[in-house]
């Protein structure tokens, strides 16, 4: 049911940064998202496989699954999908494993860099990635790389905190992300550290209409985005052109 394979790590110091800080808060990395979320990170992922809507049998492919709340949450929508989990944090993908054990469905975990995939052209008819594009190290090299991985009419769906446009919600949400999200983070997810980088990889993210037009650039048709909670989370998506 599953399966791990070594691959190529990322290059350079961001990428080793970001793999060893997930390594560090694997361990009770789900915790920490019930909690900081009040569990609205399990609807915002529905929301998000809503969006992506697979047929039945389909292949699809989490990007940077982390612990596989998304593959997951897919299996569960639809037990005749197989999914495939990519990830560079090995142990992030032990706990997706083990967590894969009560899980109906075909799981099956790769370890390797999203901007690199051991995967041929044309591999899959769907891909997802949940709160992750903000940490790699090159948005435009990653989104052609998922595009080259996807079968024609195949569609990305890409969930992630963004900048909220009213100023007034924007401030409200800084407020929690960036002095909140680290202390409580540090106490429940074990490392104040991490959960001060994860807002802070916000800041030079892309606001929503901008990613929409990377997408665009990218090479995706269709590209688009649906705001949540004011806009302070986004589901981003685009289809591989015929």
């Amino acid at each position: 049911m599953t399966s791990t394979q070594p691959h190529a790590r990322p290059a350079g110091e961001k990428g080793a940064f970001v793999r060893e800080m997930f390594a560090s808060i694997a361990p009770r990395y789900d915790l920490a998202n019930r909690v900081l979320t009040g569990r609205q990170d399990e609807r915002w992922r529905r929301r998000a496989i809503a969006v992506l809507a697979p047929n039945a049998h389909a292949k699809i492919l989490d990007c940077c699954c982390g612990t596989g709340d998304l593959m997951f949450g897919l299996l569960r929508r639809d037990p005749t999908l197989t999914v495939t989990g990519l990830d560079f944090c090995e142990p992030m993908l032990e706990r997706a494993a083990i967590r894969a054990r009560r899980v109906r469905g075909a799981a099956q975990f790769v370890q390797g860099d999203v901007m690199a995939m051991p995967f041929p052209e044309e591999s899959f008819d769907g891909a997802t990635m949940g709160f992750s594009l903000r940490n790699v190290v090159d948005i435009d090299a990653t989104l052609r790389e998922i595009l080259r991985v996807l079968r024609p009419r195949a569609r990305f769906v890409n969930l992630d905190v963004s900048k909220a446009p009213n100023p007034i919600v924007k401030r409200l949400f800084d407020l929690y992300f960036y002095r909140v999200v680290p202390l409580v983070g540090g106490i429940v997810g074990g490392s104040r550290s991490a959960y001060t980088y994860l807002p802070n990889s916000l800041r030079h993210h892309p606001n929503a209409n901008d990613l929409r037009e990377r997408f665009a650039r990218a090479g995706f048709a269709e590209a688009g985005y649906q705001a949540l909670m004011g806009g302070t989370i986004a589901i981003h998506y685009g289809v591989k052109p015929q």
